[in-house]
């Protein structure tokens, strides 16, 4: 009985402790309850939404007495009340006033407006913002928001989302928000009813969710924000295109606002607007633009190698089981041997532009790296650029190949400057696109991107996407190759990188500079994306020093 009594004890201690404090939000007007609410603590993270018959609970025991707790949904007055006092609203209703709805006369005639659209209007899968339920539930309620900025009057008719990739069995209850500016950052929510949207997977129409908010009569001018909010955990993940470069803004609950100077999520809207207004924020279309720089819209690139043979020709394609890897393979042509070695995250097929030239004037042996496209790695260590070399040697070695030419882009130029060093009598000339010697060499902002991607995969914790952190690791530790070392490589080689390359142009002149036998060619206007920009020049290129 004693043990009993003292466990009674010490349940009602850690309830006492906890301070959960449970309700139901109701419409004063309508005694009805009010779905969805936000309830949260002052320039507090922590916070919850209150389900679809406004109930709703709350853990306070960590929360300062005196701070106020808030409650809001747009279309009523924000709710506020201290914490020591809201305490005592445990199982009980709480009352929201509808807000007295103001319409403004809107005197633009019709025949001035004209359609535009503003805002980030990237599709890349390359530069993401993810929502996984699975993180926690702090960050995925979360708020994220693009600001606008018109100097004419301007009414909003659609609000668009480009999302990259969706996966969830049920539908994702989202809300989206229009606040106005105070010292730069978003204030108050200016929407007279409340915008949710149970999203599902065919609503996405070619990448994009629109949502049609033109009978809602939202009109807007100077600063403003159009944010974006999920409501509910759900099963599953929900990735939406970003802009390397724009400023986005975050918060958790009731938080202060954060600046995302690294990217922005891929919010646009469309707008009726007199025709000589226009939007500050507007993405920059210029091609020295550094987001087009660095992450250039590859989608049609993308679609055309996805829709090539290379990758998948299974009359060509074969694969050689290591102890620790299976490297998959295609050969195409006849002739002088050479490899071509892809970039990061990348496969054969990225050299579809490639192949066809080349092959007709040597064997061109195209390889899977190991832990990417169709090759697999059963390590589960750190990769880097010399287990890569090693690998194709192995290669080599087993198609009975003493000496070939290496074609190596990005990563795959990485690989062909350590094969170089390791095994120099195995290689003939080596060409190299947009490579580095070391990670300094790339982008700083690149660098922080990357950084980034890793932090936010280590919160996720998603065994599925272990691969992926591995090779951003790899970029941004590997390789190591100093100048003493570079001078040791006595092949042929040829240095080439975009005008605009990620890998800064210093960078690339030093490679050149340090290996004895090299030659440097830089292609004007173009980033570092060579074999899809500028292939037909590329190729007669490759070819011309390797024949000569």
């Amino acid at each position: 009985m004693k043990k009993l009594t003292i466990l009674f004890l010490s349940l009602i201690a850690v309830s006492f402790h906890a301070q959960i404090v449970s309700a139901t939000v109701f419409s004063k007007e309508e005694n009805k309850p009010i779905p969805y609410v936000k309830v949260g603590v002052e320039k507090e993270k922590a916070g919850v939404i209150s389900d679809e018959s406004g109930r709703f609970s709350i853990d306070l025991s960590k929360i300062n007495s005196n701070k106020p707790i808030l409650i809001e949904v747009p279309g009523y007055e924000k709710y506020s009340q201290p914490v020591q006092d809201f305490k005592n609203l445990d199982g009980q209703k709480i009352f929201l006033k509808e807000k007295v709805k103001n319409i403004d006369e809107v005197s633009i005639k019709p025949k001035k407006l004209v359609d535009k659209n503003w805002g980030v209007n990237t599709k890349t899968k390359s530069v993401m913002y993810n929502v996984n339920p699975d993180i926690n539930n702090e960050n995925f309620l979360g708020e994220t928001a693009l600001e606008f900025n018109t100097s004419k009057k301007s009414k909003i008719k659609n609000i668009n989302l480009n999302i990259s990739s969706y996966t969830s069995d049920q539908p994702v209850l989202m809300r989206y928000s229009i606040y106005s500016e105070k010292n730069g950052f978003p204030d108050k929510n200016i929407l007279d009813e409340e915008i949710t949207v149970e999203l599902t997977k065919d609503m996405i129409k070619d990448g994009t969710f629109t949502l049609d908010v033109n009978d809602r009569n939202i009109w807007v001018q100077g600063k403003f924000f159009v944010g974006i909010q999920f409501l509910k955990r759900f099963q599953g993940r929900i990735t939406i295109s970003a802009a390397l470069f724009r400023t986005g803004y975050i918060r958790e609950f009731y938080g202060d606002w954060q600046k995302m100077t690294i990217a922005a999520p891929a919010i646009n809207i469309d707008v009726k607007v007199d025709k000589n207004g226009k939007n500050s924020k507007d993405e920059v279309k210029d091609n020295n633009d550094k987001a087009s720089i660095l992450a250039p819209d590859l989608s049609q690139y993308n679609m055309e190698s996805e829709n090539s043979v290379y990758g998948k020709n299974d009359a060509v394609g074969n694969t050689l089981k290591l102890n620790s890897a299976e490297l998959y393979y295609e050969i195409y042509g006849e002739g002088e041997p050479l490899v071509l070695l892809h970039g990061n995250g990348g496969s054969i097929k990225e050299f579809y532009k490639q192949i066809p030239g080349l092959s007709k004037e040597f064997k061109v042996i195209a390889v899977d790296t190991r832990a990417q496209g169709k090759s697999k790695d059963f390590t589960k260590g750190d990769l880097n650029y010399k287990i890569f070399a090693d690998d194709l040697k192995n290669l080599m070695h087993h198609l009975n190949i003493s000496k070939t030419n290496i074609l190596g882009w990005s990563d795959g130029g990485n690989t062909g400057l350590e094969f170089a060093l390791k095994y120099p009598q195995h290689l003939n000339k080596l060409i190299i696109i947009g490579a580095n010697a070391f990670p300094e060499g790339v982008d700083e902002d690149l660098i922080k991107n990357f950084k980034s991607k890793v932090h936010m995969m280590q919160l996720a914790n998603q065994p599925e996407h272990e691969t992926e952190k591995r090779l951003l690791n790899l970029m941004l530790n590997e390789p190591h190759i100093n100048k003493k070392s570079l001078h040791q490589i006595q092949n042929p080689t040829l240095v080439l990188a975009g005008e605009n390359d990620v890998i800064k142009k210093e960078h690339t002149e030093m490679i050149a500079k340090e290996i004895p036998k090299a030659k440097l060619k830089i292609y004007p206007k173009a980033t570092h994306y060579l074999p899809f920009e500028i292939a037909e020049d590329l190729n007669k290129d490759v070819i011309d020093f390797l024949k000569n």
